[in-house]
C-alpha cells in the first residue's frame, strides 16, 4: 500500500482538524532541542537519490553469500526497497585457484544491495531515526549502521543501530583493540520471538540513536536497548576516540556469512522496506 493511499485513508478517518495537528518531521523533536538536518523519505519512484547514497559492489565482508549490486534497491510507493534474490550466475571476480574468499567462489548464489552515505554525508552527534520493516527468515541479515570516516575498522568505530540475524534483534557498538581487526563490543540482544515473531516482523518499527558528547543510546520503538557512556567507548589501542569524529550511514540486507546463518529454506525474493531515514542535531547555541 502506498504512503499516499495510507495517508489519505488516515486523513479521512481522523478528520481535517486532527490531521492538521500531526507533527511534521522537522518539528518532531523541537521540544528536545533538535532540528532536522538531513532526511530521505524515498518519495521519488525509481533509483535512490545519488546525492545522498552510493552503493557497494560485489562480495564485500564477513564471508557473506550475497553479491551486492545497485539494481536490487529502488524507491516504490514512498518506500525504499532493498531486495535479496536467489540466483545462479558466474562470479565476475572469480579467479581459478584463488584462496581469497571473494575470488574463490565460482558462482553467485544471492544478490542484494548495500547503500551508504560515505563521501556524501556524515555527522558527528545527533538523533538518527529510521522506520522500517525487516524479514526474519533464517539467513537474513538486515542492518542500519554507521562507521567513522577515519581509521580502519574497528578503530574507526561501528554503531549497529539496527541489526537482525539468527532470530535476534541486536544493538551494538564496537571500538578498536590492541589486535588489528579485532573489536571490543558493547551489545544488547532481544529474541524476536519474545516480541511477537512473524506478527512483529509484519509491521514497521522505529529504530533510533541518540549520540552526544556524553553517551550513545540505541532504541527500538522507544524502548532503550543499550546506553554506553562515551568515556567507555575509547579505542583500547590508544588511537583517537572513534566517536569523536563524523560517521556515515549504511543500509544493507546481507545473506549468511559469519553471523547471518544458513538461508536454506528462506523465502526469496525477500525485502527490507524503509519508510524514512532522518538525522536531527541540536540547535546551535
Amino acid at each position: 500500500m502506498s504512503k499516499l493511499f495510507t495517508s489519505i485513508s488516515f486523513f479521512l478517518l481522523l478528520g481535517f482538524s486532527t490531521v492538521a495537528q500531526l507533527v511534521q518531521p522537522q518539528d518532531k523533536y523541537v521540544k528536545d532541542g533538535y532540528q532536522l538536518v538531513w532526511q530521505d523519505e524515498f518519495t521519488t519512484p525509481g533509483k535512490s537519490d545519488p546525492l545522498k547514497w552510493g552503493f557497494e559492489t560485489g562480495f564485500v565482508r564477513n564471508n557473506e553469500l550475497q553479491w551486492y549490486q545497485e539494481e536490487n534497491a529502488w524507491c516504490e510507493n514512498g518506500f525504499l526497497i532493498i531486495e535479496a534474490r536467489k540466483v545462479n550466475k558466474p562470479n565476475p571476480a572469480f579467479i581459478e585457484g584463488s584462496e581469497e574468499w571473494r575470488k574463490a567462489r565460482k558462482m553467485v548464489a544471492y544478490t542484494s544491495s548495500s547503500m551508504k552515505t560515505e563521501g556524501k554525508h556524515s555527522w558527528q552527534y545527533g538523533r538518527f531515526e529510521m522506520r522500517a520493516k525487516i524479514g526474519i527468515d533464517k539467513g537474513l541479515w538486515p542492518a542500519w549502521w554507521t562507521l567513522g570516516v577515519n581509521n580502519e575498522w574497528p578503530s574507526n568505530g561501528e554503531i549497529d543501530i539496527m541489526e537482525y540475524y539468527r532470530g535476534k534483534i541486536l544493538a551494538n557498538i564496537a571500538v578498536g583493540t590492541t589486535k588489528r581487526f579485532n573489536a571490543h563490543w558493547f551489545s544488547k540482544t532481544m529474541n524476536v520471538d519474545s516480541l511477537g515473531g512473524k506478527q512483529w516482523a509484519a509491521e514497521f518499527h522505529v529504530w533510533r540513536m541518540d549520540w552526544d558528547e556524553m553517551e550513545i543510546a540505541l532504541y527500538m520503538d522507544d524502548l532503550l536497548l543499550i546506553k554506553v557512556p562515551m568515556d567507555q567507548l575509547y579505542n583500547r589501542n590508544g588511537e583517537s576516540h572513534p566517536f569523536k569524529q563524523p560517521h556515515y550511514m549504511l543500509l544493507n540486507l546481507a545473506i549468511g556469512g559469519d553471523n547471518g546463518g544458513d538461508p536454506e529454506g528462506a523465502t526469496f525474493p525477500n525485502r527490507y522496506e524503509v519508510d524514512y531515514v532522518r538525522v536531527y542535531q541540536k540547535f546551535a547555541k
